[in-house]
């Protein structure tokens, strides 16, 4: 079965890899913290494409690579989110700035959720009328 669709832009996780360091570097040298669009500008994506690479099972992406190749892809961009989101929590604790964008990035690309626990009880309370 010949695989019909757009070319993948990386033939294997190694190069991609290689082009993520050098933005984790790049963003050191210069101070500043990445970002996940940030990532997908150096690899030539867009943040969807980027998703789609590291969701390649689930939305049946990539089906032209052996399962290992596209497991690295997968490895390759949440180790890269990891690291992401660590640098932005660790700017929304030890940073000086206001964290409200800190808190929207988390929240679009990494799940974060404000949660609020109610704790709900119930009183049973008997009541005897006598005549």
């Amino acid at each position: 079965m010949k695989y019909r669709g757009r070319p993948a832009k990386y033939e294997n996780p190694e190069d991609m890899q290689k082009i993520i360091v050098e933005y984790f570097n790049e963003c050191e040298k210069e101070g500043k913290k990445p970002t996940v669009t940030g990532l997908g500008y150096v690899l030539d994506m867009n943040r969807t494409d980027l998703i789609n690479y590291e969701k390649c099972f689930e939305c049946d992406r990539l089906k032209q690579y052996p399962d290992a190749v596209r497991r690295g892809f997968v490895n390759t961009i949440k180790e890269a989110k990891r690291f992401i989101e660590s640098c932005l929590e660790d700017k929304l604790v030890n940073g000086t700035t206001t964290p409200i964008g800190l808190i929207f990035a988390l929240k679009n690309n990494y799940g974060w959720v404000d949660k609020q626990e109610v704790e709900q009880t119930t009183k049973t309370i008997n009541v005897d009328l006598e005549d």
